[in-house]
């Protein structure tokens, strides 16, 4: 996933055990909406143009104390 310079990485910037930048991670948008990378989890079926991802508690945890939450 590339980065877009308007979005703020809320997660995966300290030591986790995640090679190469592929870890889940939480962005938040200039407009005040979240992109979640994570592996991609297909037990749920969605909507046509929709994905679900999977993300460990952690990566959470981690996107609320970055917001102050």
């Amino acid at each position: 996933m590339t980065e877009k310079p308007e979005w703020i990485r809320l997660t995966g910037n300290g030591s986790d055990d995640c090679d190469d930048n592929d870890c889940p991670n939480v962005y938040r948008t200039e407009r005040g909406t979240f992109i979640v990378q994570g592996a991609g989890f297909t037990q749920l079926k969605v909507p046509a143009g929709e994905l679900a991802v999977e993300i460990p508690e952690r990566t959470l945890r981690e996107a609320f104390r970055a917001l102050g939450w």
